[in-house]
């Protein structure tokens, strides 16, 4: 369970805190799927990062699963965001000199020694081919992200952010750079892994038509996050 408490960011300037979120509350539980609109330069990226653990709230709380990452030491705040958190951003941010497959890996390398060890490296590779078959990518394991057309590129980023099997699944405008079969490829895909591994999904976006596909929709207006309706079909 994701739960967001009062949660509010302001930014010091010269002129005193630039206020970007305002007594934010919500909760979504394993399975929800949630997209937030809202106009540039609303918070949107701001929520996004304070709910991975990349930033501190000013006040408020946020805790997954039960656990606060604000109340962490920073070696198990890091590790924490490795096992429980999964990333997508707009740009793939893929390795140019690795592989598909290696880049699927990367998280795996950097998870805690007593985590690697109990779980193996024949695991981990065998849980990133099969993600990477899942996107549609089994053929192209071992081509690097130039040798990728944009769509191809993005779905290998999901993969990447799925292979620890994180709690948490957050997404910065992940269709953004991506032509409209593309985007609707990423999207169709982004939300069957959800499905299948039961994250909690959050996609931040400007696309109504993204947006659209979400059971769960906010708006993030005036900093603060409203709930938008359902959507009926």
């Amino acid at each position: 369970m994701l739960q967001v408490a009062d949660l509010t960011k302001e930014y010091p300037t010269p002129h005193g805190p630039l206020p970007i979120l305002s007594d934010v509350s919500f909760s979504l539980a394993p399975g929800d799927a949630a997209a937030i609109m809202g106009p540039s330069g609303s918070g949107k990226s701001s929520l996004l990062y304070i709910l991975g653990a990349l930033e501190p709230p000013t006040s408020g709380t946020v805790t997954l699963d039960g656990r606060n990452p604000s109340s962490l030491a920073p070696a198990d705040l890091a590790a924490f965001r490795n096992k429980a958190i999964g990333f997508v951003f707009q740009d793939h941010c893929l390795l140019p000199q690795c592989t598909a497959l290696e880049n699927v890996l990367i998280p795996t390398l950097v998870a805690p020694a007593d985590e690697r060890a109990q779980g193996g490296r024949d695991d981990a590779t065998g849980r990133a081919r099969r993600l990477l078959e899942q996107v549609g990518l089994g053929d192209r394991m071992d081509h690097r992200p130039g040798e990728l057309s944009g769509g191809e590129r993005q779905r290998a980023a999901i993969a990447r952010a799925l292979v620890r099997e994180p709690r948490l699944l957050l997404c910065d405008e992940p269709t953004g750079n991506l032509d409209h079969a593309s985007a609707d490829n990423v999207a169709a895909v982004l939300l069957d892994l959800h499905r299948r591994q039961q994250t909690i999904l959050i996609v931040v976006t400007h696309s109504a038509q993204l947006a659209s596909r979400f059971p769960i929709r906010f708006e993030l207006i005036d900093r603060q996050l409203r709930r938008s309706s359902s959507r009926v079909s």
